[in-house]
């Protein structure tokens, strides 16, 4: 399941093992393109990566502090510190591949 995180809950949720977190907005196209392939990607995963998403509008310091200027970014992290950043839509595959050079 994608939880939801806000600017007060992302560091702590994203600070042990390997996340996804997708940044987006409502009004974005490719946001809405690349949602259905973070679930997706999430009900498959066998929890070893935690999947997030992040409303760039209603929490603006995360995306700030990160330099996300654009949307859909998928930011991967493993333990606490950012090992991807993705911009634009990413396909499935792509994104299964990177996230596995960081699965133990």
């Amino acid at each position: 399941m994608v939880q939801v995180l806000t600017d007060s809950t992302f560091e702590k949720e994203t600070s042990s093992g390997l996340s996804l977190t997708d940044f987006w907005a409502e009004w974005c196209g490719p946001c809405r393109m690349q949602s259905p392939v973070i679930d997706e990607l999430s009900e498959e995963s066998e929890g070893n990566v935690s999947y997030y998403k992040l409303d760039v509008d209603a929490n603006p310091e995360v995306p700030s502090h990160f330099g996300i200027m654009s949307i859909p970014t998928l930011l991967v992290k493993k333990d606490g510190e950012v090992v991807e950043k993705l911009i634009g839509y990413h396909g499935k595959e792509q994104i299964q591949s990177i996230l596995a050079k960081y699965q133990k």
